[in-house]
C-alpha cells in the first residue's frame, strides 16, 4: 500500500518462538554500507528496531502515527512547508516504512546535493518539529486509512489484515501497524514525543548507505545520529500462536461484487532457519508472486479464469510499489504461510477455497517431482537476480540480513543455496512446515450467511463456465467441488466490515 503525503511517501507495512535473549532489542549503532564510488546517486536507509510490537495497550497505530510525523512533519528550524521547498531542488523526498518490529526511513539524493540533503534529513531524525498541524494531519490521513479504505475500498488489503490478526490474535503481531480507531483517536501530540522519546533511541539504530558517498561520510552520519535519544530498548517476548484445529472461518461483511479469500497459518521457519530456502523453493513451484509460474495461478486462473491472481508465501510479504518484487524491510522474528486468492465471483468462492486447499494439501502429502523441483530452481536461479535491480534493493536485503543474523549477501546467499539443494531438501522441507488439516480462512465477501451455510453445509460447490473447457478440466473441477472442509459452525465468525479495526 502506498500513500502520497505531499513530499512524503509513507508505506506502512508480518511461528518460530525465541528465548528473549534471541529477540532484537537494542544493540549498539551498526553500520552497513555498500559502496559504489561510480555511482552519481547514495541510497539512505536509516532503520531503528521499532515496531508496533513496542506499544502499548490501548495505543496501538502510535508507532505509524510517530514514524509519519517524523518523516512528514519539519524540523526544530523549518517548518513542513519549508522543508519541501528545501527538498524540491534537491529532486528528492523521505520515506518511511512503519512495520510490525522495524521502521526504516528511506531516501536517495544525487551526490550533488549530499551534504545539503543530509544536514536536513538528519535534522528531521534528530530533532523533529512534532508541530500540531503536521500531527494531526498525519493523523486524519491514518484514520482514513482504517475507516475508509481498508473498510470500504481495498478488499485484498482488507482481507490480508483481517488473516494476520486472525492467525495472531493475543500476540504482540495481532493488531494491525495501522492500529484501531478508538486508539489512534485517543492519541495526542504528548504520545508521539514520548514515544520518540523513549523508542527511537539511538541504541536500536541500524544505519545503511549505499551509493556514491565520500569515504569519511559514514562517519559524518553516525556522529548526528548519536544525538538522538539515549535509552536501553527492553526484549519483547514472542509467544506460540494460537494452535489452529482444522478450519477456522472468518467472514468480513461488505458489499461486493467479488469475494476476497485469504488464509493461512503459522510456520517455525525464517531466512535464518536451515531449511528456508527449501521451503522457499517448494512455495515458488505453489504460489509464486505474480506470476504464472505457480500452480494456483495456472489452475485458478490459466485453466478456469476464475480471478486475476492466485499465490503463496513462506514469509510476511508486500509488494515493492511500482514492482512485482518483494518489499524489503519488513522482517519478523516468526512468520507465518500464507495464500492469496484475488477477488472471485461471490458463486465460486466455495469452489476457489476448495480449489486452493487441495493444491496445498496436494504439495503437503506429495511434494515435488524431479522435474517441478528442477524447473522451479532454473526458474528462481534467473528470476531472483531481478530482485537486486537497485543499490536502494540490494541495501535493504543486507538491512534485513543483519536483522536475522545471516549473510549480508542474501541474494548471493540464495543463488548458492538454490544450488546446492536436493529434491530431498525440498520435500523434507514441506512435509515438515505445510499441511492444509489446520488453516485458518478469511473471506470478505457480501453475503456472509449464505457463506457461512454453504461452508458448514459442506454441499457440492460446482462451477459452470461461459465457454467449452478440456475434459480433464472438467473432471478434476467435479473432484474440487467435493473437497471436504473441515467447517464447524462454531467455527465460523461473522464480522461487519464496519467493525473492523474499530478498537
Amino acid at each position: 500500500m502506498r500513500k502520497r503525503l505531499g513530499l512524503v511517501t509513507v508505506l506502512l507495512v508480518g511461528w518460530m518462538a525465541l528465548n528473549p535473549a534471541d529477540s532484537p532489542g537494542g544493540k549498539p549503532m551498526s553500520t552497513i554500507l555498500i559502496p559504489s564510488p561510480d555511482s552519481p546517486l547514495v541510497d539512505f536507509r536509516i532503520e531503528f528496531r521499532v515496531g508496533s510490537i513496542h506499544e502499548r495497550g490501548g495505543q496501538e497505530g502510535l508507532n505509524c502515527l510517530t514514524a509519519s510525523t517524523v518523516a512528514g512533519g519539519g524540523t526544530e528550524s523549518l517548518g513542513y512547508q519549508e522543508v519541501l521547498e528545501a527538498f524540491y531542488p534537491m529532486a528528492t523526498d523521505v520515506s518511511v516504512q512503519a512495520g510490525k518490529e522495524v521502521t526504516v526511513f528511506v531516501a536517495t539524493v544525487h551526490r550533488d546535493h549530499l551534504e545539503a540533503f543530509w544536514d536536513l534529513f538528519s535534522a528531521l531524525l534528530v530533532t523533529p518539529r512534532f508541530d500540531e498541524a503536521d500531527f494531526n494531519r498525519m493523523k486524519d490521513i491514518q484514520l482514513n486509512y482504517l475507516r475508509n479504505v481498508l473498510r470500504s475500498t481495498d478488499d485484498e488489503e482488507l482481507g490480508k489484515e483481517a488473516l494476520e490478526s486472525f492467525i495472531f490474535e493475543g500476540h504482540p503481531y495481532g493488531h494491525s501497524v495501522y492500529g484501531t480507531v478508538r486508539a489512534v483517536e485517543s492519541l495526542t501530540l504528548d504520545d508521539v514525543r514520548a514515544f520518540y522519546r523513549t523508542e527511537y533511541t539511538r541504541d536500536r539504530v541500524t544505519i545503511g548507505l549505499a551509493g556514491g558517498y565520500p569515504e569519511d561520510f559514514p562517519k559524518r552520519v553516525r556522529e548526528a545520529l548519536a544525538r538522538l535519544p539515549g535509552g536501553r530498548a527492553k526484549p519483547v517476548i514472542y509467544p506460540r500462536p494460537k494452535s489452529i484445529h482444522g478450519i477456522e472461518v472468518r467472514l468480513v461483511e461488505k458489499p461486493g461484487t467479488a469475494t476476497a479469500v485469504s488464509l493461512g497459518f503459522p510456520i517455525g521457519c525464517r531466512r535464518s532457519s536451515r531449511d528456508f530456502f527449501a521451503l522457499f523453493l517448494a512455495n515458488s513451484y505453489l504460489g509464486e508472486h505474480r506470476t504464472f509460474k505457480g500452480r494456483l495461478m495456472r489452475h485458478l486462473r490459466g485453466d478456469r479464469g476464475l480471478n486475476y491472481g492466485d499465490y503463496s508465501y513462506v514469509e510476511y510479504f508486500d509488494e515493492e510499489p511500482g514492482t512485482v518484487y518483494p518489499l524489503t524491510n519488513i522482517p519478523r522474528n516468526q512468520q507465518y504461510f500464507s495464500i492469496w486468492l484475488r477477488p472471485v465471483a461471490h458463486r465460486h468462492a466455495v469452489f476457489s477455497l476448495r480449489a486452493a486447499l487441495r493444491e496445498l494439501r496436494r504439495l503437503a502429502d506429495v511434494g515435488l517431482t524431479d522435474e517441478e523441483f528442477e524447473s522451479t530452481r532454473d526458474f528462481l536461479l534467473g528470476y531472483t537476480k531481478l530482485w537486486g535491480q537497485s543499490m536502494s534493493r540490494r541495501l535493504g536485503y543486507a538491512l534485513d540480513s543483519d536483522f536475522y543474523s545471516i549473510d549480508r549477501d542474501y541474494l548471493g546467499a540464495m543463488d548458492r543455496a538454490l544450488r546446492e539443494l536436493t529434491l530431498e531438501d525440498v520435500n523434507n522441507a514441506v512435509w515438515h512446515y505445510l499441511q492444509a488439516a489446520n488453516v485458518k480462512v478469511v473471506m470478505v465477501t457480501e453475503d456472509a450467511e449464505a457463506l457461512k451455510q454453504a461452508l458448514v453445509s459442506n454441499a457440492p460447490s460446482p462451477i459452470t463456465y461461459e465457454v467449452e473447457k478440456p475434459r480433464e478440466i472438467l473432471e478434476e473441477d467435479e473432484e474440487i467441488a467435493t473437497y471436504y472442509l473441515d467447517v464447524r459452525d462454531e467455527d465460523v465468525r461473522i464480522i461487519p466490515a464496519t467493525e473492523m479495526f474499530e478498537m
